[in-house]
Order: structure tokens, then C-alpha cells, then sequence
């Protein structure tokens, strides 16, 4: 049986390899001690693959037909997509998959009355790009990535968020053999992609969601941080925060709170989490 061993979470804003430096160095040092020490957690957990759960900003789907979910099931991830390299400052990055792992997700799911799409060759934007840049840039470790729609109506509510992290955290136990995995959220924190408000972060939101991670109250998360509030911090991009939902399933407790910036020269509220107790423990 396979074990989780890491829960992460972490902002994927395309500034923060594409324009770090416009930045305050304040904020360029936070955000690198934060990834830093992610990635010493990850290398202290040891895990075999990374199960990464990101947000399709319909780079892979178009937007007459976006899926729920997509697992890549490919044997490698290539990334960044074309046009994105120049964009995000980055040269292309190969990590070798996991297609054992992840057509076992794909089934057992299905199995479980949870339909996941799949593809073999996924293209990667700053989702799955920004957080492998920093937290595996030797290709150390597997990926699975799990593309998930928060722009298309009907975005799939918090509350579903965290009903399929409870299915996927029985899937992922269940794989036969002795794998180790962690799993990475990402996307959020406030920001507004292309919007009016693009040159602006809801602090006062994104620190009331990070308290209450921090205190470990889900009750308060799963109930109050709805899509409408979301929507309310930022169009379009706030509510990336489902994949953190569907991470914070699979844990039990409180989260330690990395960092936060509220780096609008970045365009995003910036954070970074880690869970150090996971559900079933």
C-alpha cells in the first residue's frame, strides 16, 4: 500500500519566476526562504512522486469542453508550453512521470463514482511550472499532475473540493505497491488575472484564509470561504484556492503558515503551507 508522506501548498503566480526581482527584496527573501524550506520537507519526507493538483487555465481543454479534473498519465512532463518559457524567465524543464500511479487514479476513481479525463501529453503554464522550479528543479522526484477547472461555470464549490481530496486520499493509499507521495496544491492566493482589478490583492482575505488554516479550522474554511467570497477577492483567479481544499482533505490539524506577501508586483497575494500532520495517521 502506497503512503502519503508530504501535504504543500503554495502560490504559482508567473511573477514569481517570470519578474521576481520587481518585487521588494523583503518579499524576494520571503518567498525564497519559504520555497527553500518546502523543499527541505519534501527531501526530509522522501517521497517517489509528487501528486500535483494545479489549475487548467484552459491551456489543455477549450472552453466549450473543460473536464472537472485531467490527470496527465504521460511516462514524461515537458513544460513550460510554448510561448510560456519566455513568459515565466524559464528554460524547458523534462520530469519523468509516474503513468503507473496515475492510470490507477484515472480507474480507481472511475471505480469510485469519480470521473477523472486524462491525457498523455499535458502542456504546462505557470501551475505545474512555477512550483517545479522551485521544489523539484532536478527532476528529483515523479509527477502526476492534476489539471482542475476553476474558470468555466459551474466551478466545482470548496465543499466538492474537499469531497473528492477525501476519495483521492483513500485512491492514492490504495496504490499497490510502497510508493511515497506527496501532495502539492497550488494556485491563489487573491489576484485577478487580465481583470480591473489586476493591479491589486486582497490582503484582508488572503490573511483571514491563512488564519484560519493556521488555526486548523476547517469548519470556518469549508463554510465561509465560499466561490461567491472568492469571486469577491478576485475574479478569476481567487478561487484557484479549491486545490488547496482538495490538499487540506488529506491532512488533520493545523498548517504552518511559510509565507505570505501581498506582492501586487508579483499580481497575486503570495503564500506558502505546509501541513506537518496528514489524515490517517
Amino acid at each position: 500500500m502506497a503512503q502519503i508522506v508530504a501535504a504543500m501548498a503554495m502560490t504559482h503566480s508567473p511573477g514569481l519566476t517570470g519578474w521576481f526581482t520587481r518585487a521588494p527584496e523583503a518579499y524576494q527573501r520571503l518567498a525564497l526562504g519559504a520555497t527553500a524550506e518546502m523543499r527541505r520537507r519534501l527531501e526530509a519526507a522522501r517521497p517517489d512522486v509528487l501528486v500535483m493538483f494545479t489549475n487548467d487555465h484552459l491551456l489543455n481543454w477549450p472552453i466549450n469542453n473543460i473536464p472537472e479534473y485531467t490527470v496527465g498519465i504521460g511516462e514524461e512532463h515537458v513544460g513550460p508550453a510554448d510561448w510560456f518559457d519566455e513568459w515565466l524567465g524559464m528554460e524547458k524543464y523534462r520530469v519523468p512521470g509516474h503513468p503507473g500511479l496515475a492510470r490507477w487514479i484515472v480507474n480507481e476513481g472511475a471505480r469510485r463514482r469519480l470521473p477523472f479525463a486524462w491525457l498523455r501529453r499535458m502542456q504546462f503554464d505557470d501551475g505545474i511550472s512555477v512550483p517545479t522550479h522551485y521544489l523539484n528543479p532536478d527532476a528529483r522526484f515523479r509527477l502526476v499532475p492534476v489539471g482542475m477547472n476553476c474558470t468555466v461555470p459551474p466551478i466545482p464549490t470548496p465543499e466538492r473540493a474537499h469531497q473528492v481530496g477525501t476519495v483521492l486520499h483513500d485512491v492514492l493509499r490504495a496504490y499497490p505497491g510502497d510508493d511515497r507521495i506527496a501532495v502539492i496544491a497550488t494556485g491563489g492566493l487573491s489576484h485577478e488575472p487580465g481583470g480591473p482589478r489586476y493591479f491589486w490583492v486582497d490582503e484582508e482575505f488572503d490573511r483571514w484564509f491563512l488564519d484560519l488554516l493556521a488555526k486548523g479550522d476547517r469548519e470556518a474554511l469549508l463554510s465561509e470561504c465560499t466561490l461567491e467570497r472568492m469571486e469577491k477577492a478576485g475574479s478569476g483567479g481567487t478561487a484557484e484556492l479549491i486545490s488547496w481544499f482538495l490538499v487540506l482533505a488529506m491532512t488533520r490539524g493545523p498548517a504552518d503558515v511559510l509565507a505570505y506577501m501581498p506582492a501586487v508586483a508579483w499580481r497575486s497575494g503570495t503564500g506558502m503551507v505546509a501541513w506537518s500532520a496528514l489524515a490517517g495517521d
